[in-house]
């Protein structure tokens, strides 16, 4: 009977000891997850207008992406170039997004807009934006 006391002991032990672990793992891994998320925000630099410039590497999606996106222009000048310029107005209703994309639908088609420097405000090339099929980038 002591020998099934003691099992039980045991078992309740490495039970518990288990379960912490597997606690203590997620919670480590959800922090790491909000850490990253924070780091990749706040390695945005701001200018003097408010608004924050760097490279979108690490952005997830748009909303993630700084105001001011550093990009190459056609001469290779290193600037940035505006989300608002890069994306353009977002679409109002379903239709229009169609219409949209029906009219940008012609491969070979080019759009360029301004590329300034950090300020936001000095424009220092052309950025070229051309339609074409899209490629899979692997990391």
């Amino acid at each position: 009977m002591m020998r099934f006391h003691n099992s039980i002991i045991r078992l309740g032990i490495v039970s518990f000891v288990f379960v912490l672990g597997i606690t203590v793992g997620i919670l480590s891994i959800s922090q790491t997850i909000a850490n990253s998320n924070s780091q990749n925000l706040s390695k945005y630099s701001v200018n003097n207008n408010g608004q924050t410039y760097g490279s979108s590497l690490y952005a997830t999606s748009p909303s993630e992406e700084p105001d001011l996106i550093k990009a190459y222009g056609v001469d290779g000048t290193l600037g940035y170039v505006k989300k608002t310029d890069l994306y353009g107005d977002m679409p109002k209703t379903p239709e229009e997004a169609i219409a949209r994309q029906q009219r940008n639908k012609v491969l070979g088609s080019t759009r360029t807009i301004p590329l300034y420097d950090e300020t936001g405000e000095k424009v220092i090339g052309v950025f070229e934006l051309q339609q074409g099929e899209s490629t899979e980038v692997k990391k």
